[in-house]
């Protein structure tokens, strides 16, 4: 049985605490989070322990593994902690706001040889995955073109704004992510955004984007496009287009069921889209720990790495370079 610590018990961590306990090869031994009442909460739920510092926890010979989903400006000192402890981690994205943390986070850990995965969970998405594959396959002969659409049902508080380190950087970055999956290795060498606050206030008094839009290209010439908007009135919306030079692959919105309504009022009625990106990628969050799992067991690197979640920064990073500037930028992951 792998022992794991969660360090953050907010809504993310409660989630991830759920899942822990309800798989066959691991339990949750300790809980920790800066709001003790959210420790007692998620601790009670799920049948561990509270610690009352992360230290604690992270040096504990009880813990085989980490799983931080604690606020993002803890997660370098928390990395480099559990990895100097030679601990297992899964860390939420993103690893930073701020690129310097991440660069002197990767050089602390550097020749530390324990699994460490990012929690981009849209790469553990079945239909995701699919067009990922499609793509590898050669399915739709050589790629040209990605079009992904991720629009927020409605727009977060001002205090989740004020904290989440922009639109690019908490949103967009898991498009970023996205891109690069189904890219391969073809980096993503180019970039042009735009965004704009065309209807929520607290998003304009965060200083922030409730819309976007970006085109990037690859080394190899693909073009990506990707928009994202706070606010779609019908659920949450992801869809995410391959097109190549013999066809195209979809993963299109999900639905609580496939059934269709045909009626004198309306033809091929649906039930409304899923509302909420844990309903959406609740199976993708189970696959990425049944993974970090896997990696722990087999002594093997997880497909997704602290290099993927320092590219997918550096990336945002130049998409708020080129909205300053108003132009292409060119990404440089040095």
């Amino acid at each position: 049985m792998i022992n794991i610590a969660l360090l953050g018990a907010g809504r993310i961590g409660k989630m991830h605490a759920e899942i822990i306990n309800a798989h066959p090869k691991a339990r949750l031994q300790f809980v920790y989070d800066v709001n003790s009442n959210s420790s007692k909460q998620v601790s009670e739920e799920n049948n561990s322990e509270v610690v009352s510092s992360a230290e604690e926890a992270i040096n504990s010979e009880k813990v085989d593994a980490l799983l931080i989903a604690s606020a993002t400006p803890t997660h370098t000192k928390f990395i480099t902690m559990g990895a100097k402890a030679k601990k297992a981690i899964f860390c939420e994205k993103p690893i930073d706001l701020d690129i310097d943390k991440v660069n002197e986070c990767m050089s602390n850990i550097k020749g530390i040889d324990t699994p460490l995965q990012i929690g981009f969970n849209r790469r553990f998405d079945n239909s995701h995955a699919k067009v990922q594959q499609a793509r590898t396959n050669k399915e739709i002969g050589e790629l040209e073109m990605i079009i992904i659409s991720s629009r927020d049902p409605a727009p977060p508080g001002l205090d989740y704004l004020n904290a989440a380190g922009g639109f690019f950087r908490d949103t967009t970055i898991h498009d970023f992510d996205l891109s690069r999956f189904i890219l391969g290795e073809d980096p993503i060498v180019q970039v042009s955004a735009f965004g704009d606050n065309l209807f929520d206030e607290n998003v304009k008094k965060a200083e922030d984007f409730d819309t976007a839009m970006f085109i990037l290209k690859s080394k190899k010439g693909v073009f990506i496009h990707i928009n994202n908007s706070r606010r779609a009135v019908y659920g949450y919306d992801q869809r995410v287009e391959v097109f190549g030079s013999k066809g195209m692959v979809i993963s299109n919105n999900q639905t609580p069921s496939s059934v269709e309504s045909f009626t004198e009022s309306s033809t091929s009625s649906k039930e409304p889209i899923l509302n909420f990106f844990i309903e959406r990628y609740v199976q993708a969050y189970k696959d990425q720990f049944n993974h970090f799992i896997e990696c722990i067991v087999n002594n093997k690197k997880p497909s997704v790495t602290f290099e993927d979640g320092r590219n997918a920064l550096i990336i945002a990073n130049a998409a708020y370079e080129s909205h300053k500037l108003k132009k292409t930028i060119d990404i440089n992951y040095e």
